[in-house]
C-alpha cells in the first residue's frame, strides 16, 4: 500500500505532466500560422465563440463621398480610357516627318518598325490627320498630312546616350525611307544633354516609399494576411503575393500595393505557409495627390498592424511611431510641390512615363 505521501507525491507528478502537456500544445498553436477564417454562410449567423466573424467584410476605411454608413456602395461608373501619352517636347527627341503628299495610315502601320524601344528607351510614332489638327498614333483607313517620332529622354533606367539616340536615328531613317518622308533630325549632343539635365531632375524627386508590418506574435498564414487586407478595400494583383488598393479612376496606376513572400502564395498548403513580414508601397509619382496616398498608407499599416498583432517598421526593421510618420508625410507634401512646379503633377501620363 501506498502512503499518504507517495500518493501525493503520485498526484504531483501527474499534475506536472498534464501541464506540462497543456504547455506544449498551447505553445504549439501560438507558434502555428494565423489562418484566415471562413466567411458565415448565406443566412446563417456567425457562432458565439468566433466572434471575427461578425466583422464586415468590405473596405472599411475609405467610405464613397455621400454615402451613410450601412448602405450598399453605388454602382461602379463605367470605365474612362485615360489620355493618350503623346509625344512632348520636353520630354522626348523628336524627328519632324514630311511628305509630299498624303501618307495612308495603312502604308505607315505597315512600315512601323516592329519593336517601339530602342535599349532602355521607348519610341513612338504619331500623325497628323488630314481633317484635324490633333497628333494621334496611326491607324488604319486614316491619312495623314504629316508624321513624328520621338524617342523619350529619360526612365528610372537613366538618361538617354549617344549609342541609343544613334540607334534611334538609324531605325527612323529607315521608316522615313519606306514611306518617302524627309526627316529633320535635331543635334545629337542637345538632346543627351536634355536627356542628362532630366534624369538629374528625376533622379532627385523619385521616391518609392515602403513600410514593412512585421508579426509581433504569431505568423500569419497567406490567407489570413489576404482575408485582413481585403476587408481594407485591397484586392488580388497580377502576380503571386501581390495585392492592390484601386485607384479611384480605372485604368490608373494602383494607389498601394501589397507586397508578400511569392514561394508563401504559391505554396500547396497555403495554410501551413509562415509569413512574419510583408510590405506596403507607394510609388509616389504614380499616385495622383487626390488620391490622399500617404494617408491611405499610413491609416492601412495602422489598421493591419493593429487587427494582425503586427508591428509597422521601416526597411531596416525600426518601428515607426506618429513622429516619424508625420515627417515622411511633410517630406512628401513637399516632394509633390516640386513635382508640380515642373509640370510633372503626380499620377499625371507624362510623369507615369518618366519615373517608369
Amino acid at each position: 500500500m501506498f502512503s499518504a505521501l507517495q500518493w501525493g507525491l503520485i498526484a504531483l507528478g501527474v499534475a506536472v505532466v498534464a501541464a506540462v502537456v497543456l504547455y506544449n500544445r498551447w505553445i504549439t498553436a501560438r507558434l502555428q500560422p494565423r489562418r484566415a477564417r471562413p466567411a458565415p454562410e448565406e443566412g446563417g449567423m456567425p457562432g458565439a465563440e468566433d466572434p471575427v466573424l461578425d466583422e464586415r467584410l468590405e473596405p472599411v476605411l475609405h467610405q464613397a463621398p455621400g454615402a451613410e454608413p450601412g448602405e450598399a456602395p453605388a454602382a461602379p461608373r463605367p470605365p474612362t480610357p485615360l489620355a493618350t501619352p503623346l509625344l512632348d517636347a520636353q520630354f522626348d527627341a523628336i524627328v519632324q516627318l514630311t511628305a509630299d503628299g498624303v501618307v495612308s495610315g495603312d502604308a505607315v502601320l505597315a512600315a512601323l518598325p516592329g519593336t517601339r524601344r530602342i535599349g532602355s528607351k521607348p519610341f513612338f510614332i504619331e500623325g497628323r490627320p488630314v481633317d484635324t489638327q490633333d497628333w494621334e498614333f496611326p491607324k488604319a483607313g486614316q491619312r495623314y498630312t504629316e508624321l513624328r517620332c520621338g524617342i523619350q529622354l529619360a526612365n528610372r533606367v537613366g538618361a538617354l546616350n549617344e549609342i541609343e539616340f544613334s540607334e534611334f536615328v538609324v531605325k527612323m531613317q529607315a521608316f522615313a525611307d519606306a514611306l518617302q518622308l524627309a526627316a529633320d533630325f535635331p543635334d545629337m549632343m542637345q538632346e543627351v544633354a536634355r536627356a542628362r539635365e532630366l534624369d538629374q531632375f528625376a533622379g532627385a524627386h523619385d521616391a518609392q516609399l515602403s513600410f514593412t508590418l512585421r508579426a509581433s506574435r504569431a505568423a500569419w498564414s497567406p490567407g489570413y494576411l489576404t482575408q485582413h487586407a481585403a476587408r481594407l478595400g485591397f484586392v488580388a494583383g497580377a502576380l503571386p503575393g501581390r495585392m492592390v488598393l484601386p485607384a479611384s479612376q480605372p485604368g490608373a496606376a494602383p494607389v498601394l500595393v501589397l507586397q508578400y513572400e511569392t514561394q508563401a502564395a504559391l505554396s500547396e498548403d497555403p495554410d501551413q505557409a509562415a509569413l512574419r513580414e510583408f510590405s506596403l508601397t507607394l510609388d509616389v509619382p504614380h499616385v495622383p495627390r487626390a488620391e490622399r496616398p500617404f494617408v491611405r498608407l499610413r491609416e492601412s499599416a495602422q489598421a493591419l498592424a493593429a487587427s494582425m498583432e503586427g508591428v509597422v517598421t521601416d526597411d531596416a526593421g525600426q518601428p515607426l511611431n506618429s513622429d516619424a510618420m508625420d515627417r515622411i508625410g511633410a517630406d512628401l507634401e513637399a516632394l509633390y510641390d516640386a513635382l508640380e512646379a515642373r509640370g510633372l503633377p503626380a499620377g499625371a501620363p507624362l510623369t507615369r512615363r518618366l519615373f517608369s
